[in-house]
């Protein structure tokens, strides 16, 4: 029995550390990150017995400098041009064929708090992983204070980096976590103390020093992590999704305590998130990805006011987004009825996509003088007003948020003035690709053969083939279809949804349809021979 029991006690001590080990070495590999020191260096100072007693630096009266500037083979820059802090110049990532970053350029001024925001998968991370050197650009350029440091490593940036987990030393208390990457750089212990306190002051935990980091709520476990990132001084600060296994109240307050933090600090601060609300609270500017390309940089008004495309409008708050002609300047075409508008500078009669937010429709009882008319499809109470939906008497249904409450089913009237529209430019208004005529009747794009006539036409002749979005037909299964692809982003018109259809051999394709599909589902591609026009091209695309 004396044996079983030393044995079991023997494997359960081995497994506890083993347990600690693994923790201690991941929360060390993201400290190296916040504190600027090699990994191996932290290995090599990793003590045998009491780690925070050999750390302290007492005898030590070397002090390296608070910021760090990149080493190495780094390309200086003349003066004359380091107006911004951070260049990021025509940037791509390629992971084995998959490209996640294309041609991304942005250039960030000194004390800007900036917001990379998109959905998952958008490539905002890895933009934000290049700057912190923890990944490398297939292409492109990155430059700190006019200073090349693409090749740069990741302890020689002037960066530091705040996680979404927040890699914590469970081992060691609030004041000893913040304060390991002052020891191991072996500042002075009256100056550790005192840059300690300061952020401590600044991150408003105060009376928390002495506590075990393991037995902090998840916000205050924020707060370390970030007074830890900023304790060391850092040129720039990298935040990615720090926020977001914070619940609602937690992140709120925390957003306000991060926008007071970047004022009193005065560093930049590049954010990464996919929360609009939190984008348009905290940033100086904002900068929408989609597909790892920038979709539109500008300040939280602009980007709300005046999206550039669909996708913005859309991923920005909610957006009634309709299609329209631009009939002349200050007057557009759309729900079957012409409107007054601000905008100018179109074409005459151009296809365009009109934008109206919904507390921007006022909304009435029955008025037949008003603009439009309708019927309260349904209200729902949202906290600070209603949002309701309006099926119009034209077809269009028509979100509107307002502080009054109409009930489902009551008639009501819509009034639109002129400076709630935003009007943009269509990026396409038609499927165009470029084919190959494999028969007389048949023609070889999107990966697939589609019949068409192409008697006038030679075997391998080149041609461009345009399709109405109208005239595409998709279908539950694959093999129903000439080719497949994945739906990749669902826009609703009004009246139609207009979907984003990822062929599989990579080409989008854009179809209206008032079938309801969900993002992600896989389809088959159907167009009639009719609906296909082909025009010889002579192999110029």
């Amino acid at each position: 029995m004396a044996a079983f029991f030393l044995n079991t006690l023997k494997k359960n001590t081995v497994f506890w550390f083993v347990k600690i080990q693994k923790k201690y070495l991941c929360a060390l590999f993201y400290s190296s990150l916040l504190t600027n020191i090699p990994v191996e260096k932290k290995m090599s100072a990793r003590p045998n017995t009491t780690p925070i007693e050999s750390l302290t630096g007492k005898d030590s009266t070397q002090r390296p400098p608070d910021i760090p500037i990149p080493l190495g083979d780094v390309k200086s820059v003349s003066d004359s041009e380091k107006t911004y802090i951070i260049e990021i110049d025509h940037v791509s990532k390629w992971f084995g064929d998959k490209q996640v970053l294309d041609d991304v350029s942005l250039f960030v001024k000194k004390g800007e708090f900036v917001t990379i925001l998109g959905p998952s998968g958008c490539g905002k991370t890895t933009l934000l992983r290049i700057l912190s050197g923890l990944a490398t650009a297939t292409s492109g350029t990155v430059r700190m204070n006019g200073c090349d440091i693409t090749e740069i490593p990741p302890h020689k940036r002037p960066t530091n980096t705040v996680f979404q987990r927040y890699a914590l030393f469970p081992h060691l208390n609030v004041f000893e976590n913040i304060a390991f990457g002052l020891k191991l750089k072996k500042i002075p212990s009256d100056e550790i103390e005192r840059q300690v306190r300061r952020v401590l002051k600044i991150v408003g935990l105060t009376d928390c020093e002495e506590r075990d980091v393991e037995s902090l709520s998840g916000g205050q476990q924020q707060r370390v992590a970030i007074a830890r990132a900023i304790v060391n001084q850092p040129q720039v600060l990298l935040l990615d999704e720090p926020l977001a296994a914070l619940d609602l109240k937690m992140r709120q307050d925390m957003q306000m305590e991060l926008k007071q933090m970047h004022k009193q600090l005065g560093i930049t601060f590049i954010y990464v998130t996919h929360d609009q609300e939190e984008a348009l609270t905290l940033s100086d500017t904002i900068v929408v990805m989609n597909k790892g390309r920038v979709q539109q940089i500008g300040t939280p008004v602009d980007i709300y006011n005046e999206p550039v495309n669909p996708f913005v409008a859309d991923f920005i708050g909610d957006s009634n987004i309709l299609n329209g002609i631009m009939v002349d300047d200050f007057k557009v075409l759309t729900m079957y009825q012409e409107f007054e508008c601000v905008d100018k500078g179109f074409k005459p009669n151009e296809h365009v996509d009109v934008v109206i937010r919904p507390e921007d429709i006022y909304i009435m009882q029955r008025n037949d003088s008003a603009q439009i008319n309708g019927v309260v499809q349904s209200c729902i109470f949202k906290g600070v007003h209603y949002e309701m939906t309006v099926l119009t008497e034209k077809g269009y249904e028509l979100l509107v948020q307002d502080y009054n409450q109409f009930e489902a089913g009551t008639e009501v009237s819509l009034i639109i003035k002129p400076f709630d529209f935003h009007v943009m430019h269509k990026d396409v208004t038609i499927n165009r690709f470029t084919g190959t005529v494999t028969d007389k009747s048949h023609v070889s794009f999107l990966g697939g053969e589609f019949e068409c006539d192409c008697s006038d036409l030679q075997p391998g002749t080149q041609v461009a083939v345009e399709i109405d979005f109208r005239d595409v037909e998709l279908m539950d299964y694959t093999d129903e279809g000439a080719a497949a692809g994945t739906v990749s982003f669902i826009l609703y018109k009004g009246n139609h949804y207009q979907l984003t259809v990822t062929a599989d051999s990579g080409e989008e394709l854009f179809v209206n349809t008032n079938e309801q599909w969900d993002d992600g589902d896989i389809v088959g591609i159907r167009i009639l021979p009719q609906h296909i026009v082909v025009t010889p091209t002579d192999g110029k695309e």
